[in-house]
């Protein structure tokens, strides 16, 4: 065997050992990614809670953007609507150009005067030339009309496109969002997966139970709560509240128990901005879809001075969720994908931004 046959024999042979040996690494490594130990259900709980809560704030950046593509489609609108008009008046003004006798008196290689001297009839040639010379005056003033329209049309073209292109970024932006939260979602699932079947069937009977407490804080149609249990009766009673206030809050709270679904403002499921813009718009007044908008569509008051109907803030370094207070350090909310609409105390969570008072 020659020497440079052997070096190539050699350098196959390591070739191939190091690919063996990578294959059987991501082998390795894959198998102890899969190897994690199963968490305890008090960590899985954990976990879960706070997968939960990251695909609530992913769901509310995503609806914050609502408004901006909402107000982008408008324009889009607006900019077809003006190119259709404005493409209207550039055919039209093709047509008048069209129509226009620009060869009703054309001579070539004769002045004006050669004409008029060799004219049998000069009366006439000099009314002809009048008239010609109006038909070309028409012509260049429907030639200017003609470059303005078609410029303005150009315009407005480009400004659709500009417009076009700034509402799909953003709309890119919120599908980004969208899946962030359905992965959060997923990585909770993957979270209960790695229980056994019965501490899942204890989490889910534990679901089960805040949503059935929740409903039973539903008030029935004198006002009093669903509940007749002593023990659910307390602090998380609404507040009387008369008025457009009495009415969001009655509305917000005929619907505990219900589920959260992001992007949902009824009237059985809700993401936290949903149910808020519900609430106040069975008492006639239009809030945005989105935590954030909601905080600049109201009068900002201390949390001292909260009152029932108020709209509650949190969120760190951007509000990302919002309550409705009801009155005793309370507050009636959707919290995220894995609790149902209910009443909890303000601190509930962190990150409390402020409030502001609708209508």
């Amino acid at each position: 065997m020659s020497i440079g046959r052997t070096k190539r024999f050699k350098g196959i042979a390591l070739a191939a050992i190091t690919s063996t040996a990578v294959v059987a690494g991501v082998i390795f490594i894959q198998t102890g990614a899969d190897a994690d130990p199963a968490p305890t259900l008090a960590q899985a709980k954990a976990q879960v809670a706070d997968l939960q809560n990251k695909a609530a704030i992913a769901g509310e950046a995503a609806n914050d953007l609502r408004g901006q593509i909402t107000a982008s489609q408008i324009r889009v609108k607006a900019l077809q609507a003006g190119i259709a008009k404005q493409q209207a008046q550039v055919d039209g003004v093709k047509k008048q150009i069209g129509s226009i006798a620009v060869a009703g008196y054309q001579t070539s290689g004769m002045t004006t005067t050669a004409q008029l001297l060799l004219s049998s009839n000069p009366d006439q040639f000099l009314s002809q030339a009048s008239t010609a010379q109006a038909f070309a005056g028409q012509q260049n003033s429907a030639l200017r009309r003609f470059q303005a329209a078609q410029g303005k049309l150009t315009d407005l073209q480009a400004s659709e496109q500009s417009e076009l292109a700034a509402l799909q970024a953003v709309q890119g932006q919120q599908d980004a969002l969208k899946k962030q939260l359905q992965a959060n979602v997923d990585a909770a699932e993957k979270v209960l997966s790695k229980l056994s079947d019965a501490e899942r069937e204890r989490i889910k009977e534990e679901n089960e139970k805040e949503a059935k407490d929740a409903r039973a804080e539903r008030p029935t149609r004198d006002g009093d709560r669903t509940s007749e249990d002593p023990e659910d009766s307390g602090d998380d009673t609404p507040v009387p509240a008369n008025g457009r206030a009495g009415a969001a809050v009655a509305a917000a709270m005929a619907q505990t128990g219900d589920r959260y679904v992001w992007g949902a403002s009824g009237p059985n499921q809700f993401d936290c901005s949903g149910l808020t813009m519900y609430a106040w718009g069975k008492a006639g007044v239009s809030l945005s879809h989105s935590s954030k908008a909601q905080f600049g569509e109201g009068r900002r008051v201390s949390r001292g001075d909260l009152k029932p109907g108020d709209l509650v803030f949190y969120g760190s370094p951007s509000i990302h969720h919002v309550g409705m207070y009801i009155g005793n350090g309370r507050m009636v909310h959707a919290p995220n994908p894995g609790r149902p609409v209910k009443t909890d105390d303000l601190d509930y969570m962190s990150g409390y931004v402020g409030a502001v008072r609708p209508g």
